[in-house]
Formats: C-alpha cells, structure tokens, sequence
C-alpha cells in the first residue's frame, strides 16, 4: 500500500530551509500529520593534505551552543550540483582549493524528519588560496593527523555525524589501499 499525501501546509520559510506539514494517509490506514523540514541538501568534504593529515574545523554551532570539531560542509544553492558545492565550500571555509573530489557517500543525517542529503566527499590535491567565510562563520582551521581524528571520533570528541561518518570512511579508503 502507498501513501496517501492529502494536503502540504508550509508553516515557515527560511532562508536555509522551511518546514511543511503533511496530512497523510499511511499504509497502515491511519492519517497523520508529518513535519518536515525540507532542506535543498548539503556537501561535505573530508581534505586531506599531501602529507595525509586531514583538515578539521572548529566551528561555533549555536543551535547546541557551543563549538564543534567538524568537516568542511554547506549548503547547496539552487541549481548547483554537490561537486561544484564540496569545490567553493572547501575553499571558502579552509582557504584550500581542491585538485580532486571523489565521492565517498550520500548519506541521510536525519530522515525522520528532514529530506536533506549530505553528499560527503574526499578532498586531494590540496593547494592554499584565500579563505572566504561568510560572516556568519565563526571557525578555526586545524589539520589533524588521521589517526588523531580516529581518537576525536572515538572518545566523543567529534560528535558531528557527517564528520564521523567522512573519517570513518576515509580511514576504511586507506586501510585497504
């Protein structure tokens, strides 16, 4: 059985995504309102460095009111695909051009409730230009040695998803090289 959407109400508009409410008939027969937070998707990127450290952010994340250590990521604008993302985000937020995007995964952060995709990719060939943060980013860059992120992940340290989830598959990426 499918589901039936009966009616989309928006209830509000932002400027990085808005949020519906759907009255929908689910295949069980019960009819229910869902929300949802409909987000346009985001790129991620893992950089690494020639010497095989990796470039972490610290980032001020005000929704949890503190900062988080994280990969570089944003938000897709209208009509522009995930590689073309990972490539102007990773300058603007590290100050690195990347020679290289490889797509590692395209994942769900949180799909009971949000349609966004993070696309997450590995960022190589790494070459320093100008950084160009929006004014609302307050963040400091910080390569980290891959092993050393491994320890952030596992001992709480990063609590991001996208983040554990990019130095999680960069380190299976070299393992089996």
């Amino acid at each position: 059985m499918s589901i039936k959407v009966h009616n989309i109400t928006k209830i509000y508009q932002g400027r990085i995504f808005d949020v519906v409410v759907e009255k929908v008939t689910l295949p069980n027969g019960a009819v229910k309102d869902r929300e949802i937070v409909r987000h346009p998707g985001a790129a991620a990127m893992v950089p690494m460095l020639d010497d095989g450290q990796i470039v972490l952010i610290k980032q001020y994340r005000h929704a949890v009111g503190g900062y988080l250590w994280e990969i570089p990521a944003g938000t897709l604008e209208p009509g522009e695909s995930p590689l073309k993302c990972a490539h102007r985000e990773l300058i603007e937020e590290t100050g690195y051009e990347p020679s290289r995007l490889e797509k590692l995964t395209e994942m769900l952060p949180a799909p009971g409730y949000t349609d966004e995709h993070i696309h997450i990719f590995l960022a190589t060939g790494l070459r320093p230009v100008s950084q160009k943060l929006d004014d609302d980013e307050v963040l400091r860059v910080q390569p980290t040695a891959l092993n050393s992120a491994l320890e952030m992940v596992m001992t709480g340290k990063i609590r991001d998803g996208k983040t554990i989830a990019g130095i999680l598959l960069v380190s299976l990426k070299r393992h089996e090289s």
